[in-house]
């Protein structure tokens, strides 16, 4: 894709694997290959590393640099091709720090197997440095005879760590107006934080107040995507939206790029408004171009499409939802709150039982909003689900909460989700495991090669 930005990830597990391999106990580089799968969004490429190919005891040698075998190139690669995947070349350097740039040497050895790579896979050589100083990730692509480095290398599990190219996306400076943000995780925490960018799917009374909180915590580029308009009957929910917003229908992603603008603390604040539904091949294009994704909707299909990119385009989803039933003779009969954060090592949203994938199988059939089919089946619309603002607040409280564990705690890690019990003013944990037939999460880091569910 020309002009398109590129970045890499990886999972923790596939991280911690590499990490044994090329920080040798003896301080000399060492170098593999991997193999990865790509990911198309509409303006971002991401190359997912999906496995570690070690190298045999002729395939390099290790003579404080390390030196890579054309034969082990030439034999990865082909392997590759049959598989559909692209080759990446990883070494480290095991004394630095932070994005490290390339040596001549390295240059031209990564140089020397790019035409290669690219004649048998049909796709670029991607090199890959580790720092075994902090354990950063460098990347760039060999499309031509000189790199094209990438903005940033991603590794995804119960945290998000992201290694940043500065050269391209550079370290924003600490806002006066974010003093008491940064007191709470340190100013490192905040910039890699503030250059996410961050999607939320759905900005009604939960979408709409996550945005205007990211947006407030410093998120340099926040997106906000929603295919409906303000009514009347939203005014008691969306808080910031006006009776003029609904009288001219005007779109929720308008009313919530405005509010996020108004509340936003960094220097350089940007927030794109995506005004059509995550269920079309636009829809999906536009949110593989963020690094995490709020899903702040109430149907099982976005939900599902959700699930889906956040193991096969490794992208973090953070859920949640409201549980609320009125009681026939007045007051409530059942509520409750639910939030979890979908990455690997989590379960998928069907398996911790959050949508039914039937009710997604009924939604793209069109059925969900079909008058005669709910009659007949003796089921009400989900349009008229109740959802109160004094409830939303709870769940805007636990996806915010799950965001700040990803990405700013640094020690602490996402876990099972978590439901909160309205009646009984308590939390408790939800323990699921994977159903043996999950299609989604064994679809992990299939890239373009998910299966799809929009259409």
């Amino acid at each position: 894709m020309t002009g398109a930005s590129l970045s890499v990830a990886m999972t923790a597990e596939l991280n911690t694997a590499l990490r044994s391999h090329l920080l040798r106990p003896d301080g000399d580089e060492d170098i593999c290959l991997a193999t990865y799968s790509v990911s198309t969004g509409a303006r971002r490429v991401t190359h997912l590393i999906d496995d570690v190919l070690l190298p045999g005891r002729e395939d390099r040698i290790v003579h404080g640099n390390a030196t890579i075998r054309g034969e082990y190139v030439l034999r990865e690669a082909t392997a590759a091709a049959a598989a559909g995947r692209g080759l990446a070349i990883l070494h480290s350097h095991p004394r630095g720090r932070g994005w490290q740039q390339l040596s001549r040497y390295d240059h031209d050895a990564e140089r020397s197997y790019a035409t290669l790579v690219r004649e048998v896979t049909g796709l670029p050589l991607i090199g890959l440095t580790l720092a075994g100083g902090d354990g950063a990730w460098s990347a760039r692509s060999w499309d031509t005879t000189e790199p094209t480095w990438s903005e940033s290398v991603r590794v995804v599990g119960g945290r998000l760590e992201v290694s940043w190219n500065d050269a391209l996306v550079p370290k924003p400076a600490a806002q006066a107006a974010q003093a008491r943000t940064v007191s709470a995780w340190g100013e490192a925490a905040q910039a890699d934080m503030a250059r996410l960018k961050v999607l939320v799917v759905g900005v009604g009374s939960v979408g709409l107040d996550v945005a205007l909180r990211l947006a407030a915590s410093g998120v340099q580029h926040v997106g906000v995507m929603d295919a409906d308009v303000v009514e009347r009957r939203n005014l008691d929910r969306l808080v910031g939206a006006t009776r003029w917003d609904a009288r001219l229908r005007r779109r929720k992603v308008a009313v919530a790029a405005r509010l996020a603008r108004r509340a936003a603390t960094a220097d350089e604040f940007t927030v794109e408004q995506h005004a059509f539904s995550l269920c079309t091949q636009q829809g999906v294009a536009a949110a593989l171009d963020y690094d995490v994704i709020f899903s702040c909707v109430d149907r099982p299909w976005p939900r599902a499409v959700l699930s889906s990119i956040a193991y096969a385009d490794l992208i973090p989803v953070i859920d949640g939802g409201l549980d609320l039933a009125p009681h026939p003779q007045g007051g409530i009969l059942r509520a409750s709150a639910r939030f979890q954060t979908v990455v690997p090592g989590n379960p998928c949203l069907a398996c911790s039982r959050q949508i039914n994938m039937s009710e997604v199988t009924l939604e793209r059939q069109g059925l969900l909003d079909n008058p005669g089919y709910l009659e007949q089946a003796g089921r009400q619309s989900q349009d008229g689900a109740p959802n109160v603002a004094a409830f939303s607040a709870t769940v805007i409280a636990g996806l915010l909460e799950q965001f700040v564990v990803l990405t700013a705690a640094r020690r602490w890690e996402v876990g099972p989700p978590i439901q909160h019990i309205f009646s009984l003013q308590t939390r408790r944990t939800l323990e699921y495991t994977t159903g043996s037939a999950c299609s989604m999460e064994g679809r992990l880091l299939a890239g373009d090669r998910r299966v799809s569910l929009v259409g």
